[in-house]
């Protein structure tokens, strides 16, 4: 399943992780989702959303 938020889009972001000898390898950064059951245009459903989106208010959250 894709990593990324279906309010808002974000997804991973991709970058280095530099040791103290400078060895260099790739790693990647996934955002904070939850699974929760929201009001979608007026329908409950299960949806995938970042944390931020949760705190901000964007997502009503189905009782």
């Amino acid at each position: 399943m894709a990593q990324r938020c279906e309010i808002c889009g974000k997804g991973p972001r991709y970058g280095n992780i530099i040791s103290h000898a400078n060895n260099v390898r790739r790693r990647r950064w996934n955002p904070n989702l939850r699974r929760v059951r929201a009001i979608i245009h007026g329908v409950r459903k299960h949806v995938r959303v970042c944390t931020a989106c949760l705190r901000s208010g964007l997502v009503k959250k189905a009782a």
